[in-house]
């Protein structure tokens, strides 16, 4: 039911009941209620009610807009559950075609022309959202309720829709009765294809693409369909390569390689990686695959000190064995388990044959480190970690290298792979792009 109250408002701030109330569409989930903030006593703008669609799972009821002292607006969304939001704030995020250009997304608004004490002129709550104008310049902000909503700050609200990835699904050696697979035709010619493709390696951290031809201009082809390929000091695109020591690392021999992830050494490791076995005419040389966050999980669950040691000492890397290459990392030590400020574990970054000298620990650092990373090694080498493929001609790889450890058995014979480093932000965009329309950016953003 609409409502207005003129109590300390201006009466070019009063709200009127709109003829028409449309069904807001909404894609945010449950938000628990909360207890509503002590405030400083406020003048209610409007009350707007609004129903939602069937997509959500909760109704907006009787939405409210009051100026909330001098310097902020309250948002009340339902009977427990309020926002505010400071003048400053919301000048500066204006959504307006003027301040935000709604087809690049991108803030328009001059930042530094806003005044610090900025007040408005009015504010109402309509069916398109709240709206203000501002008194220094008469400018109109309308800020649409799920974007409002999504980004409430104070205080944070439960259910917000960002660009968190799909939840991972953990895995062992038993992803080898079902691995995730797509058929390179479905993958090249389909968007339901590149959907499905770009999926496993968000939640599984790898996926197959099987019926490749067997060339490398089709393994490039393919790389090209997710992102972009990124250069390094092996190649400046895709390579192919045999136990020739064309560069001093053991990749280019015929040894067998422990589970690691690449480019520990850059200070931002390669994203994902693609793998395509062209030939093969010998023994062994099978390629080893294991889930660096099930490790991890695993690692947490039995040695709780160990996972700490592993996460907070540092190590340092490097890339030394070619005459005209020295590559460290920018700082030079880092760790092998990183974390986001929530806790949530994003990146392994893991090699023990690039590890450097240890001379940057305490003797008491050292004890701990070395009993650590046995224990590691030890859930890393298990058998019910360890996946172990082929990965026969006609068959690629794509893996996340910031989870997915790969390594390989030693061979006989004549081996000729190609591979690639992809770039992981471009990836990423590609895959929230199957996501999310323009007009949810908008919300997100």
């Amino acid at each position: 039911m609409w409502r207005t109250l003129a109590r300390n408002v201006r009466p070019s701030s009063l709200i009127s009941r709109p003829s028409k109330i449309t069904p807001a569409i909404t894609r945010l989930s449950q938000v628990t209620s909360q207890r509503s903030l002590n405030l400083a006593p406020a003048s209610l703008i409007g009350t707007f009610r609004e129903f939602s669609s069937s997509k959500a799972n909760y109704a907006w009821r009787n939405i409210e807009a009051q100026i909330n002292g001098t310097n902020q607006v309250q948002v009340q969304w339902d009977t427990d559950v309020s926002s505010s939001y400071q003048n400053v704030w919301l000048r500066d995020h204006c959504r307006c075609p003027k301040c935000f250009h709604p087809q690049t997304l991108q803030r328009l608004v001059n930042t530094f022309n806003i005044p610090k004490d900025i007040q408005s002129k009015s504010v109402q709550a309509t069916e398109k959202g709240l709206t203000i104008v501002w008194d220094n310049d008469d400018h109109e902000s309308v800020y649409d309720w799920d974007w409002l909503k999504n980004h409430s700050y104070n205080p944070p609200l439960k259910g917000k829709v960002d660009l968190t990835p799909p939840k991972p699904i953990l895995w062992g050696a038993e992803i080898a009765k079902n691995p995730p697979i797509v058929q390179y035709e479905e993958a090249m010619n389909t968007q339901a294809g590149l959907a499905k493709w770009l999926n496993n390696i968000e939640v599984y951290g790898f996926s197959f693409v099987d019926g490749v031809p067997i060339t490398l201009e089709a393994t490039e082809q393919l790389a090209r369909r997710i992102c972009f390929i990124r250069e390094s000091h092996y190649a400046a695109g895709i390579w192919d390569f045999t136990s020739n020591l064309a560069f001093a690392d053991t990749a280019y021999t015929d040894l067998a390689l422990n589970a690691h992830t690449d480019t520990t050494y850059f200070s931002d490791p390669v994203g994902l990686q693609m793998f395509h076995k062209l030939e093969f005419r010998g023994t062994g040389g099978e390629s080893l695959f294991v889930d660096g966050f099930k490790v991890a999980e695993n690692l947490k669950k039995k040695h709780p000190e160990a996972y700490e040691c592993l996460s907070t000492l540092k190590v340092p890397t490097h890339s030394a064995g070619d005459e005209k290459v020295m590559i460290v990392p920018t700082p030079r030590e880092q760790s092998i388990l990183n974390h986001l400020s929530d806790g949530t574990l994003y990146q392994v970054r893991y090699n023990n044959d690039d590890r450097s000298t240890l001379s940057n620990l305490s003797p008491e650092q050292v004890d701990q480190f070395y009993e650590a990373l046995r224990k590691w090694n030890t859930e890393l080498t298990s058998s019910e970690t360890e996946y172990w493929e082929a990965l026969e001609p006609g068959r690629a790889i794509v893996f996340d290298n910031w989870r997915v450890l790969h390594g390989r058995a030693s061979f006989t014979g004549h081996r000729r792979l190609s591979g690639a480093y992809l770039n992981r932000d471009d990836f990423l965009s590609r895959a929230r792009t199957t996501r999310f329309t323009h007009a949810e950016k908008a919300i997100i953003l």
